[in-house]
C-alpha cells in the first residue's frame, strides 16, 4: 500500500458465497489497491445489520442486496449504489431432495416450511405473489434459518446443513449454499431466477451491488469512481482467468468450499456486468413497494451514485 492509500471497510453479509465473490475477490486480487484504496471485507449477518452499519459509519460501504439498503435508509434518503457486482436477482429456491418436483415448480412451496435469512425473504415472498401463490392460503411458512442468529453467519452454508437435518423443507440462498445441498445429495434446484426460472419480472427485483452513503461521496469525492472500477477490473481479471477464482477461495474459505467456488463463477461470469440500468431502478423500486419497504418512486439518480 502506498502512503496515500485510504482506507475502504466493506461490510458482506455472507462471505463463503458466490454472491458477494466480486467484492471479496477486488480486495483479495488487489484491485482496491490498484486504485489506492486500502480494503477489507467484515462479515456482517443479516444484510439490515450490514446496512445499519453503514448508517452508523462502522463502515465505508455495503457489498450486499441492492434493495436491502431501504433497511436503514427509508425511501433512499442518504444512501447511494455505487455498482452492481453482477445482474439480477441472485438466490436459489432449493428443495429436499426427497420431495417430488420438477424444475420451475414454484408450487411446490405450498404446505412447506422453506428457510431465509431477513430481507433475502422479501424476494421470494414477491415471487411467490407474482406466481400467484398466497402464502397464507397456500401454508407456506418463509422464516429464518435455525441457528443463523450470529453476525458471522454464513447463511448459505447454515442453509444447507439444516436441509440435510431436515430442519426446514426447502430453502431461498445463495448458490454456494445450493451447490453444498445439490453435492451432498440433501437438495435440489427448484428456481435459479438469474437464468430464467419464475416470472421475468423478478430478475430486477434485487442485485448484488456496493452502496454508500451520500456524507461518503461528499467526503471522498472519486472514491465511488474507484470501487466501481476495482469491481470492473475484477470482473475482467476474472473472466479472463476463471482459475483465479480458486486461489481467491484458497485465502478465504474453507477449503471444500474453495474446491467449488470456480465452476460456480464461472456459471456467473455472463452476469458480471458494474451497470445500475434505469430499468433495473424502476423494477427494484416496484418490487420495493409491493412489499411496503417502499412509498414513493425515487428518481435513478436519488438510488444509483454518479461515478464520471
Amino acid at each position: 500500500m502506498t502512503a496515500q492509500s485510504r482506507r475502504l471497510k466493506i461490510a458482506v453479509p455472507d462471505l463463503i458465497s458466490n454472491s458477494y465473490f466480486p467484492a471479496v475477490a477486488a480486495v483479495t486480487l488487489g484491485k482496491f489497491a490498484a486504485q489506492g484504496l486500502d480494503a477489507e471485507v467484515e462479515l456482517i449477518f443479516p444484510v439490515n445489520k450490514a446496512y445499519a452499519a453503514l448508517r452508523d459509519g462502522a463502515v465505508d460501504c455495503v457489498a450486499g442486496s441492492a434493495h436491502s439498503a431501504l433497511a436503514a435508509f427509508p425511501e433512499w434518503q442518504g444512501v447511494k449504489l455505487a455498482c452492481a457486482q453482477a445482474q439480477g436477482m441472485y438466490w436459489f429456491l432449493v428443495m429436499r431432495s426427497d420431495i417430488e418436483c420438477t424444475r420451475g415448480d414454484v408450487g411446490v412451496v405450498k404446505g412447506r416450511k422453506i428457510g431465509a435469512a431477513p430481507w433475502v425473504d422479501l424476494g421470494l415472498k414477491q415471487l411467490l405473489v407474482a406466481a400467484g401463490i398466497d402464502a397464507a392460503r397456500d401454508g407456506v411458512t418463509i422464516a429464518p434459518v435455525p441457528n443463523t442468529a450470529s453476525a458471522s453467519t454464513n447463511f448459505g452454508l447454515t442453509a444447507a446443513r439444516a436441509l440435510q437435518d431436515r430442519l426446514i423443507d426447502g430453502f431461498w440462498a445463495n448458490g454456494m449454499g445450493a451447490e453444498v445441498a445439490v453435492r451432498g445429495g440433501a437438495g435440489k434446484i427448484v428456481l435459479d431466477v438469474r437464468r430464467g426460472d419464475g416470472p421475468k419480472e423478478c430478475f430486477n427485483y434485487t442485485m448484488a451491488s456496493l452502496a454508500v452513503t451520500d456524507r461518503f461521496l461528499a467526503e471522498r469525492p472519486g472514491d465511488a469512481a474507484k470501487i466501481a472500477d476495482a469491481i470492473a477490473a475484477t470482473h475482467a481479471a476474472l473472466k479472463a482467468d476463471v482459475a483465479l477464482a480458486e486461489q481467491v477461495g484458497r485465502q478465504r474459505f474453507p477449503a471444500s468450499e474453495a474446491a467449488l467456488i470456480t465452476p460456480l463463477i464461472e456459471r456467473d461470469l455472463p452476469f458480471y456486468d458494474t451497470a445500475i440500468t434505469p430499468e433495473f431502478v424502476a423494477g427494484m423500486n416496484a418490487f420495493a413497494r409491493a412489499r411496503g419497504i417502499l412509498s414513493g418512486d425515487p428518481r435513478y439518480q436519488d438510488v444509483v451514485a454518479r461515478t464520471r
